[in-house]
């Protein structure tokens, strides 16, 4: 597809390096000529100089050709403009991002009217993000399925488990709940387990059940929690924000510290149940008067991704509170993977893995599939995917045993009449049913993609 990407920025660069890497065509606009250059320098991506919410600009990038307009400047006036402009011009579909509280909560009186075929708020999404795993004390990570009903489930097994040195036939056998486990993180290697694979303490594992089941799960696997009463939050831009009106309607007690005066009396009115601390959100000090040692959960979610780390690092060592980091670049995955800083919020990658969601299901029309869920796991190494399946398609000729899948692949749940179902060898996936897979082949926009021809 030729898809206009304007903006770029963090979220726009993203998004211009994923989908290029998957086969499209990319124009990117914006108004820095810097920042043009070192994007064209690094992913093979067209790039024209200008205001994106200009006819001339969008009509010199190709908008009257195009399938997608993506709108992802830091305004949000321009964006929503923007998409206006580029509907009008070229009748292709548009996606705005949208951050402002007060624009994002009424974009359902005008989505329709500003021709907007989706609108992301990338500060949203991570804060909801954040909300669930704080819901969720004993998970790293969490990605829901089916409205909720299912989970991937991402945390660390205790080296003093009970599954630790276990097969993992066995451990499923002696498991009183169904259950998959589809990913395995040892010794920064991702493996994709089977029967026979051996758990090992520390090892990061990725699990697949129903959301009823998790409490237990997590019990047998010897992660104590406890529900979460008190939060910290650093930072108290947009992000913060959301989170803790999230926070506060659910009765958490929260605390925030920012450093902007003007910020601090915005919030105490926003807020009017949070308690605001105006402070220097890296004092030591500061944080340890407040109240760090002793709050169930440290969420670091200022701009700085140095900051956040220390701030995130500081607070494992002297509080057993959950910790929730926010990173903005994934530059250094690989380090901060072994950083003692709890779960990492990407909102960026949030962001990219909605619009890539959409963009899959525009590409192939005639699909046996819709895709509902995309999912980016272990450092973006493995995608977990989940497809509404349609009449006809040939996932449903034979038992899941005699699919000629592609190694790499994992089926991993299906959901059927709102229950969920492991699926073994011998079940038949069904025309109606949602099939999530777990696949180190990353870019799988139908469910047949997934079989050998």
């Amino acid at each position: 597809m030729n898809v206009i990407i304007v903006g770029c920025g963090k979220v726009g660069y993203t998004l211009a390096e994923t989908l290029s890497n998957e086969g499209h065509d990319i124009t990117v606009v914006d108004n820095n000529p810097q920042k043009l250059e070192g994007l064209a320098n690094s992913i093979d991506v067209q790039c024209v100089q200008g205001n994106g919410a200009s006819y001339r600009v969008l009509k010199e990038a190709g908008v009257g050709q195009c399938d997608l307009v993506i709108a992802a400047t830091s305004g949000d006036e321009i964006n929503m403009l923007c998409c206006l402009i580029a509907r009008k011009a070229g009748h292709c579909r548009t996606i705005a991002r949208v951050r402002g509280p007060d624009y994002y909560e009424d974009l359902n009186f005008i989505q329709d009217d500003l021709g907007l075929s989706m609108a992301i708020n990338p500060e949203f999404s991570a804060a909801t993000a954040c909300y669930h795993l704080i819901r969720t004390p004993g998970a790293v990570d969490l990605d829901p399925f089916a409205k909720g009903r299912a989970q991937i489930i991402t945390m660390d097994l205790p080296m003093d488990s009970c599954w630790a040195g276990k097969q993992l036939m066995e451990v499923a056998k002696t498991s009183p709940v169904p259950f998959l486990l589809s990913i395995i993180i040892r010794n920064k290697s991702v493996l994709i387990p089977n029967g026979s694979t051996v758990l090992n303490g520390g090892d990061r594992i990725s699990l697949i059940l129903d959301m009823n089941h998790m409490g237990t799960v997590m019990r047998r696997i010897g992660i104590q929690t406890k529900p979460i009463k008190s939060v910290m939050i650093i930072g108290g831009d947009t992000m913060g924000y959301y989170l803790a009106r999230k926070l506060t309607e659910a009765h958490i007690k929260v605390k925030i510290i920012e450093q902007d005066r003007s910020r601090c009396i915005e919030l105490s009115d926003l807020l009017p149940r949070a308690t605001i601390i105006n402070g220097i959100p890296t004092d030591e000090r500061l944080l340890l008067e407040e109240g760090i040692s002793s709050t169930d959960a440290v969420c670091a979610l200022l701009k700085s991704d140095v900051e956040n780390i220390m701030i995130a690092v500081f607070a494992s060592k002297r509080s057993p509170a959950k910790v929730i980091t926010r990173i903005n670049k994934a530059t250094f995955g690989g380090v901060i993977n072994e950083l003692p800083i709890g779960s990492v919020i990407t909102p960026k990658s949030l962001t990219a893995e909605s619009i890539i969601r959409y963009v899959r299901t525009m590409r192939r029309p005639n699909m046996d599939s819709n895709i509902e869920y995309v999912y980016r796991l272990a450092g973006g190494m493995v995608e977990a995917v989940s497809f509404t399946i349609k009449s006809g398609c040939r996932l449903t000729e034979a038992p899941i045993r005699s699919l000629p899948i592609h190694k790499g692949i994992l089926i991993s749940a299906i959901i059927r009449n709102n229950s969920v179902i492991i699926p073994s060898g011998q079940d038949h996936i069904l025309p109606g049913d949602e099939v999530i897979i777990v696949t180190t082949r990353c870019g799988i926009s139908d469910i047949s993609d997934i079989l050998k021809q």
